[in-house]
């Protein structure tokens, strides 16, 4: 059993699977990875880190692939 850590998405504290990615943690506490340049809210595509369509500020580094980092215990992400 890998147990939980805790993490903040958009100011809002989320338990999350540890292992999980920062990607997997942004789907479950149902928000989005960004706001397209057109107003549409964007999410995970490809997984991968190809698409990037999962980039969100991730600990102050703006633009991070959500799908490529595993969630830290503590770790600050803001979406939009």
């Amino acid at each position: 059993m890998r147990g939980t850590l805790s993490i903040t998405i958009d100011g809002r504290p989320i338990e999350v699977p540890a292992g999980a990615t920062v990607a997997a943690a942004i789907l479950q506490a149902g928000s989005r990875s960004r706001t397209s340049v057109g107003g549409e809210p964007r999410q995970p595509l490809c997984g991968m880190g190809i698409c990037y369509e999962c980039r969100a500020q991730v600990d102050g580094r703006p633009h991070a692939r959500t799908c490529q980092i595993l969630c830290r215990p503590g770790m600050q992400v803001v979406t939009g």
